[in-house]
This record gives structure tokens, C-alpha cells and sequence, in this order.
């Protein structure tokens, strides 16, 4: 059995010409999901439940690659899936077919690419780091906050007459960050406050 899945994002006029392919595809049940590309697969229902249809034997069917997967990792984490359960895929626009020989070596040559581009991106990210600390800089992200931020804020709760949202808006920081370095009481974390304060 074919299943079509057809996914239209809020603004696209895509869905009937969509529709259309699929059922010229041969798609005997379609599902379609209306969303941004940039919603995971996790949370789109009815590619779930077409993926939950398939059964050995069977062959999902897009419109065009970017129906299914967010990214070209997520495309072929997809159809891989798709291959543990001997379900076939199939793209119209792309002519990707994974039941013939041609469709299997264009979506390996795909999968090699998505490592290799991986491996190239972690290799940069060592490279950088490590020329970094050539120069004595440390990796990492910068920190949010300085420390005449962190002065101002402890004046301020200390100081007791703002809330603690007035005072995050002032230093222009949220409330995590800052009681990630200050005490409620305006004290820097891992400090000892003075006999009989509060």
C-alpha cells in the first residue's frame, strides 16, 4: 500500500497540488499535517500516524524532501527508520525512490554528505577551541552577567523595596540567571551572610 503524507505550512498554498501528486502517485490513504518545517516529526500528529500505519511492504510518499524531515540529518533519520521496518519511501519532486537500486545509492550518498558535513563542523569547533587557548582564552559561552551587573542587582535586593522582576528588567537579565549568582537575600552564591543578617 502507498500512504501519502503531505505537510503545508501555515502560509503555503501547497496543499492541493500536494494532494493531487499523492493521489496521482497512487496513495490510497493520505495524512497532512499544517506547520512550519521547523516543527519536529515528534510533534506533528498525522506523520506519527502515517508512520504508524506503514507496515512491511508498504511505501511512504512525500510531494518533495523537505515534507518529512526538518534537515537533511532528520530526512535520513526518517527513512532509515522507515528501512528497519522494510517500508519503502518515495519522493515525486526528487524521483527518490528507495526500492530501486539508483533511489538506495542517491539516499546513501545523501547520508554520507550529512557525516561528512558533520565531521567537518567538529572538526572547526576543535580547531577553534584549540586555537583559543593558544591565545589564552577560554572556550565556552560568554557569561550573561558582570560583575557590576551583579553589584547593582545585590544593592537592589538588599535593598528590598523592588521585586524581583523590577530588578531583573534593570539589569536586563532573567530570574534564573541572576539567582543563578545571587542569593534571594542579594548575596553572591557561596558566600557567608554576616552574623544575624536575614
Amino acid at each position: 500500500m502507498k500512504i501519502g503524507y503531505a505537510r503545508v505550512g501555515t502560509h503555503e498554498q501547497f496543499h492541493d497540488l500536494q494532494i493531487d501528486s499523492l493521489q496521482a502517485a497512487g496513495c490510497e490513504r493520505i495524512y497532512t499535517d499544517t506547520c512550519s518545517g521547523s516543527v519536529p516529526g515528534a510533534e506533528r500528529p498525522e506523520l506519527q500516524n502515517a508512520l504508524a500505519h506503514a507496515r512491511t511492504g508498504d511505501t511512504l510518499v512525500v510531494w518533495r524532501l523537505d515534507r518529512l524531515g526538518r534537515s537533511l540529518q532528520d530526512l535520513i533519520r526518517q527513512i532509515n527508520g522507515l528501512a528497519e521496518r522494510e517500508v519503502q519511501f518515495i519522493s515525486l519532486q526528487e524521483d527518490l525512490n528507495t526500492a530501486t537500486p539508483a533511489g538506495r545509492l542517491t539516499f546513501h550518498f545523501c547520508g554520507a554528505l550529512a557525516e561528512f558535513e558533520r565531521d567537518l563542523i567538529r572538526e572547526r569547533t576543535l580547531a577553534g577551541l584549540a586555537a583559543a587557548r593558544a591565545r589564552g582564552r577560554k572556550g565556552g559561552r560568554k557569561r550573561k552577567v558582570d560583575d557590576r551587573m551583579l553589584a547593582r542587582a545585590a544593592e537592589l535586593m538588599r535593598d528590598r523595596t523592588l521585586g524581583i522582576n523590577e530588578i531583573c528588567r534593570i539589569v536586563g537579565v532573567g530570574k534564573t540567571t541572576l539567582y543563578r549568582y545571587l542569593t534571594p537575600d542579594g548575596q553572591r552564591r557561596g558566600e557567608r551572610l554576616p552574623d544575624g543578617a536575614r
